[in-house]
């Protein structure tokens, strides 16, 4: 996999990781769980060089 893919697939995954989140109860289990992936989902595609200002709705 490029590293071009590579990002493709983690931006997906980061806006459809917010979706969930967007729909969740912020006390639930659930989302708790999705917090841990979506920070680290910003932390790979901040250090790619990816600005996350248009793509962040959650934005904690």
């Amino acid at each position: 996999m490029t590293e071009k893919e590579m990002l493709k697939l983690s931006v997906e995954e980061f806006s459809r990781l917010q979706g969930y989140m967007i729909l969740a109860d912020k006390e639930s289990e659930s989302y708790k769980a999705m917090k841990i992936r979506y920070i680290e989902l910003k932390v790979i595609l901040t250090f790619s060089g990816i600005n996350l200002t248009e793509l962040d709705r959650i934005k904690e």
